[in-house]
């Protein structure tokens, strides 16, 4: 499969085709199969995000017990270690210095 440039957003969970379409902050040069594998991280990250909107109207249970913020940062990590994996060089570098958890 060929590879294309992509620019990607992770806050706003977007990937575009043209430079100019959005704000972005990465970017990266992946094939469609990269792409979907990338999506379905943003969509995994919604779901886990939508799920602790419930914590928000629980007083005292502590970020660090929570499930849905685990499945949130789990998928997140993963969403920055592929953009790492597919990134230009000034992707791998910017992701280089965010000391995340990727392995």
């Amino acid at each position: 499969m060929d590879k294309r440039r992509y620019y990607v957003s992770v806050q706003a969970k977007d990937i575009m085709y043209q430079q100019g379409d959005a704000a972005y902050e990465f970017e990266i040069d992946a094939t469609q199969e990269d792409i979907d594998k990338l999506q379905e991280l943003f969509l995994e990250m919604d779901k886990f995000d939508n799920q602790s909107a419930l914590r928000g109207h629980l007083p005292g249970i502590p970020y660090h017990h929570d499930l849905e913020n685990d499945g949130y940062d789990y998928y997140l990590n993963e969403a920055y270690r592929l953009i790492g994996e597919l990134g230009t060089a000034e992707t791998r570098e910017h992701i280089a210095t965010m000391n995340l958890k990727i392995e």
